[in-house]
């Protein structure tokens, strides 16, 4: 039992005692590594397109109001009693079509094509390869180690050493 504690705390003792320094490796090869990445973009475009309207005289409503006037007071001169009422809604309702059809006519309406600016959209993957990092291969000691590292480290790269002693 005490020759374990005895090992545990010399285990110990030279854990606390193990040095670490820094020094030079040599870099052998630095390869950049690459993601491919999306960024969404909106591209527009503008269309002229042609379109049919009809053009013409503005609707004159005056025939009509006029007409179901008049429609309304002979209307009212025929019949008696409830029949005098429905003569009157009819002969306004008649007047004021007759009046409509009389005033407007004369009225001229064309179509003609009118071009109108359209705007589409759409959305467009721009990629892009972008750096997320480099292969760096180096040399210490007469071994050769690779990493990634998020920056080119130039010729040499500082790296920690640790001696630690090997527990018998």
């Amino acid at each position: 039992m005490k020759r374990i504690a005895i090992s545990g705390f010399l285990f110990i003792a030279a854990l606390a005692n193990a040095a670490s320094f820094t020094d030079y490796a040599t870099v052998r090869s630095v390869v950049p590594q690459y993601d491919r990445v999306s960024t969404p973009r909106k591209e527009c475009s503008t269309e002229v397109v042609t379109e049919t309207r009809r053009v013409g005289d503005q609707r004159s409503y005056g025939g009509a109001v006029i007409g179901g006037i008049a429609g309304a007071l002979l209307g009212n001169r025929v019949g008696g009693g409830h029949g005098k009422e429905a003569a009157t809604a009819a002969g306004a309702v008649i007047g004021a079509l007759a009046g409509d059809n009389i005033d407007n006519r004369d009225r001229v309406v064309r179509e003609e094509e009118v071009p109108r600016e359209i705007q589409r959209c759409r959305t467009v993957d721009d990629w892009q390869e972008r750096v997320t990092g480099y292969r760096v291969t180096y040399e210490y000691q007469g071994q050769r180690y690779t990493t990634i590292l998020p920056n080119d480290p130039g010729h040499r790269l500082p790296v920690r050493v640790s001696v630690d002693p090997v527990a018998q």
